[in-house]
C-alpha cells in the first residue's frame, strides 16, 4: 500500500511538470501529498502511511523536510524520526542539531542515532542507507555501520 502510494504521488508530480513546465518546490509536493492523504481519509481504503517528505528549494536554497501522518497533519521540521526510532533519536536530535550542521556533523549525529538503537532495540540491526539531498541532487552516501555497540 505504501509503494502504491509513493508511485502514485510520483506520478502525479511528474505529470504536473509536464504539463505545466514547471517543477514543484518542496512546500508545494508537501501540501499535494496532505491533500491526497486527506482525500484518501474519506474513503473506504484509506492509505495508512506516515512518511517524511524532503527536498531542495532552489528559490529559497535551502533544504526542506516535512513530516506527514497519516491522518493528514503536515508540519515542517528540521528533523525527524519515525516508528521506534524516534522514541530513542529525537532527544540526540534535539541536543544535536542546529540550524548550521554540515554533512560531517550530520554523520556524527547519525552514528549517535543508530548506535543508540543498536544498544536498545532487540533486533538485528542490518544497517542505515543515508540519501543526502542538496543544491546538486539526491546521493547516497557511505555509511559503514559494522561497529558493535554494547549495553552498559
Amino acid at each position: 500500500m505504501r509503494v502504491q502510494f509513493a508511485e502514485y504521488i510520483q506520478a502525479n508530480i511528474q505529470l504536473y511538470s509536464m504539463r505545466n513546465g514547471l517543477d514543484l518546490s518542496p512546500y508545494e509536493v508537501s501540501s499535494f501529498v496532505r491533500s491526497e492523504l486527506a482525500k484518501s481519509l474519506r474513503s473506504r481504503n484509506p492509505y495508512t502511511v506516515n512518511l517524511l517528505m524532503g527536498g531542495y528549494d532552489p528559490i529559497k536554497d535551502k533544504p526542506e523536510l516535512y513530516w506527514i501522518d497519516y491522518l493528514a497533519s503536515s508540519a515542517p521540521v528540521p528533523y525527524a524520526a519515525h516508528g521506534y526510532a524516534q522514541y530513542y533519536c529525537l532527544s540526540t536530535l534535539d541536543k544535536h542539531h542546529h540550524p548550521d550542521i554540515s554533512l560531517e556533523q550530520g554523520m556524527k549525529i547519525l552514528r549517535m542515532c543508530t548506535d543508540e538503537l543498536k544498544r536498545r532495540l532487540p533486533i538485528d540491526f542490518k544497517g542505515v542507507l543515508v540519501k543526502v539531498i542538496d543544491k546538486n541532487g539526491i546521493r547516497e552516501e557511505p555509511y559503514s555501520d559494522d561497529k558493535q555497540v554494547y549495553a552498559p
